[in-house]
């Protein structure tokens, strides 16, 4: 019987010790996947971003449709100016300036028009599409709008919104930590996800993270 109860202590002290392990090492482990995914997904937000600014850049506002950007950047391009020449130290030193190289015929420019999608990212993003869809959702969309904002200085000003809550992109993850995250932000009345540009005001399209 001796025997039997000291078994049974050491398995207690045993599973005691594992849930104390556990405890810390849980929201260890929460925090190294959430800083992994928050960078995918804060990647994934500064091509939108990217994308909205030429898109407004050709249009003269932004789009809350992801239809319409994902095509702005598969059909549509953009002007690139390529300059030939140059001005050597002594053309420098002798008080030439660009203008008058260019005015002289030393110096040329040619606007060509480049594929916006190529312009804008080189060949790094390769499936247009999967901008509009949040990292480790599967499949979940961000939101996305887009307006006409009137500031306080009374000048009518385009802005653009791109957000995903903290629950699509952690999901799988501990629910009691998501939970954490979600009422630390609405604590601080700040949102409980990630997020660039604002349909509230004028922010220069700054994400939430920066």
């Amino acid at each position: 019987m001796k025997t039997l109860s000291q078994a049974v202590l050491i398995i207690a002290i045993i599973f005691l010790g594992y849930l104390c392990v556990e405890s810390i090492n849980k929201p260890v482990r929460f925090q190294r996947e959430y800083d992994f995914r928050k960078q995918k997904v804060i990647e994934r937000l500064v091509n939108i971003r990217t994308a909205q600014v030429a898109y407004r850049s050709v249009y003269n506002h932004y789009t809350g449709s992801f239809d319409t950007l994902i095509n702005f950047l598969k059909t549509d391009s953009l002007p690139m100016v390529r300059m030939e020449g140059s001005l050597t130290d002594s053309m420098f030193n002798e008080g030439m300036t660009e203008a008058m190289a260019l005015k002289m015929g030393i110096i040329r420019r040619d606007t060509t028009r480049v594929s916006a999608l190529d312009s804008l990212f080189h060949g790094k993003l390769t499936i247009v599409d999967s901008i509009k869809y949040i990292p480790f959702s599967d499949g979940l969309q961000f939101e996305m709008g887009s307006k006409f904002l009137n500031t306080a200085s009374g000048v009518m000003v385009t802005v653009f919104e791109a957000k995903t809550p903290n629950d699509a992109f952690l999901k799988g993850l501990d629910k009691q930590e998501i939970i954490n995250l979600n009422d630390k932000a609405n604590t601080i009345k700040k949102y409980p996800g990630i997020k660039v540009g604002s349909l509230e005001e004028a922010n220069n399209n700054a994400g939430n993270w920066e």
